[in-house]
């Protein structure tokens, strides 16, 4: 039994194998080395769960899982979820890269802050292996700052284990297909179970800079306003809530130019 439990999802990687070799690497390279690391292959058209076994094969700590259909990430994580043993469960993305002390002051200030139920960090954004700045987000995060996106870096997260099961892990629902981790915060806000920010970059956050310009299909926009709709009156949230609930659909109808100036407000140098 170990005492983390990483949990990441994977789909079709064959065409980024470097990146999740990587990635995979700066888990074994941790300064915490009590961990077990739980990939699921989520229905991958490709050879992904092969080249996942060959990775195992580096170390008996990886342990791969999958199936044959794809369900999503939200489906991913919950299944990684079932065969975790760790009282602490870590998330990690497969195209990106952990500091290596950063499952090492996770567990520290989980294990000296017991009225916390998940800790995350802030992240360096890389693009095309350049630094492009700090990912920052709210220390101590408070309702009011999921008004406009998520105050957590998903990937960043770790979480006590009782407080993500109590919650029934990660919704697995259309509208949560592309916010899982939006969803999943402020469930677990509604049952008073906080987060905190270490202000520290432990994370590398890859972005694909073409990708972000382009505009999120309207579908996915309207999940998140299904989601916002659901969630910011049960987090407390009072009449402002009405205004950012369409945020995601503005976004959608806005020019890409504006709204790479908004993104860039998260990645400051």
């Amino acid at each position: 039994m170990a005492t983390i439990s990483i949990i990441m999802g994977a789909y079709n990687i064959s065409n980024r194998i470097e990146k999740v070799k990587k990635s995979v690497l700066s888990i074994r390279q941790q300064t915490f080395t009590d961990w077990e690391f739980i990939i699921c292959d989520d229905g991958s058209e490709d050879n992904t769960y092969e080249l996942l076994m060959d990775i195992s094969k580096e170390d008996p700590r990886i342990k791969i899982i999958g199936y044959k259909t794809n369900c999503g990430l939200a489906h991913a994580l919950n299944y990684c979820l079932k065969y975790s043993t760790g009282r602490y469960i870590a998330r990690q993305d497969d195209d990106d890269t952990s500091a290596i002390t950063r499952l090492e002051k996770e567990i520290f200030f989980l294990d000296h802050y017991k009225e916390f139920a998940f800790v995350g960090t802030m992240a360096k954004v890389v693009s095309n292996e350049s630094v492009l700045g700090d990912y920052k987000v709210p220390e101590n995060p408070i309702s009011k700052d999921f008004l406009w996106n998520s105050p957590f870096i998903h990937p960043t997260v770790m979480f006590r284990k009782e407080a993500l099961t109590s919650v029934n892990g990660y919704r697995e629902s259309r509208e949560t297909r592309r916010c899982e981790d939006y969803d999943l915060f402020m469930r677990m806000y509604k049952d008073k179970l906080y987060g905190y920010n270490i202000q520290e970059p432990l994370y590398f956050y890859y972005v694909d800079i073409k990708a972000k310009s382009k505009h999120r299909p309207m579908k996915y926009r309207i999940d998140e306003f299904v989601v916002r709709y659901k969630r910011f009156s049960e987090i407390g949230l009072g009449m402002e809530r009405y205004l950012y609930m369409i945020k995601p659909l503005v976004m959608g109808i806005i020019p890409n130019l504006f709204i790479n100036l908004l993104n860039g407000r998260k990645y400051r140098g």
